[in-house]
């Protein structure tokens, strides 16, 4: 795939890959993020709990978007991956703060572990002009 079809995506306020992927491809019209953890920018530490590690996900997630002049409106599908399926309600509720109405198409599922111990992590593709 030639550079002009396929563009990297980077944002300082997000944090750094922690392996060797990108942050978020652009392939025309779509872009594709990579998984994202309640990991701090600033600091690169993860945050603690449930609920801090999802909000920080979706900053993150937003800061990416933002770098591909897009926001969240422009999310079509996301997936998101849990290390207890019991937190599903309280992702699902801090996911409405960012969302409002309209929703993206979504996938959520329990796995074994984590990068880092995570407890959640989210990815997304969203669709930009």
């Amino acid at each position: 795939m030639s550079k002009s079809v396929r563009q990297v995506i980077h944002s300082d306020k997000a944090p750094a890959a922690i392996g060797p992927y990108s942050q978020a491809i652009r392939a025309g019209n779509t872009l594709y993020l990579s998984g994202s953890l309640g990991i701090k920018p600033e600091s690169g530490e993860l945050e603690k709990g449930i609920k801090d590690q999802t909000h920080q996900s979706l900053r993150n997630i937003g800061e990416v978007l933002k770098a591909a002049g897009a926001g969240y409106e422009n999310v079509v599908k996301m997936t998101v991956l849990l290390a207890d399926i019991n937190d599903f309600a309280t992702v699902n509720e801090i996911y409405k703060e960012y969302f409002k109405g309209d929703y993206p198409a979504r996938s959520a599922y329990q796995v074994a572990v984590l990068p880092k111990q995570a407890l959640v992590e989210i990815e997304a593709i969203a669709v930009v002009e």
